[in-house]
């Protein structure tokens, strides 16, 4: 059972919550730096996690520190995680249900983190960004052909 009392997708995932946690923030990170869309190829670990974006140019060494830099600082603000039951009717606007399986149920749990994110999850995160600890960026590809740059990080509890 969920926060609710109402069973929500079954869920086969054993999420590490700073690590998941991490990974909604640096989506609208990127979403807020680039004009990107959400990560569709992401790979969220204890040790290590890997997310990919498709952006229009490689970010430079600069920008990789500004990435790393602004990530702290977000986990820094101590900002609360909460969930929120919606039905497919209320979504707010801006939040994309695409990445939801097709047998989804008509009720969706929204993670909220403070003011600086939505999006449907039912993963597991921590109560609030300061849990997450420091986010360390491990280095990055750019794919030239596909226009994709991953992102290899950790964070410490």
């Amino acid at each position: 059972m969920a926060l609710y009392d109402y069973e929500l997708n079954p869920h086969n995932k054993d999420e590490f919550p700073p690590a998941h946690t991490s990974e909604h923030l640096l989506n609208q990170l990127m979403i807020r730096m680039f004009g990107t869309a959400r990560s569709n190829n992401a790979h969220i670990e204890r040790k290590k996690s890997k997310m990919t974006f498709v952006l229009d140019h490689k970010p430079d060494r600069k920008i990789e520190r500004a990435i790393e830099d602004e990530m702290n600082q977000l986990i820094e603000l101590d900002m609360p995680v909460t969930y929120e039951l919606v039905d497919r009717e209320h979504i707010p606007e801006g939040v994309s249900l695409d990445k939801l399986p097709e047998e989804a149920t008509e009720k969706i749990q929204l993670v909220r983190i403070g003011d600086y994110d939505v999006c449907p999850c039912i993963g597991k995160h921590v109560r609030s960004t300061a849990q997450i600890g420091r986010f360390e960026l491990l280095g990055t590809n750019w794919d030239e052909h596909a226009k994709t740059f991953r992102i290899r990080f950790k964070v410490i509890p």
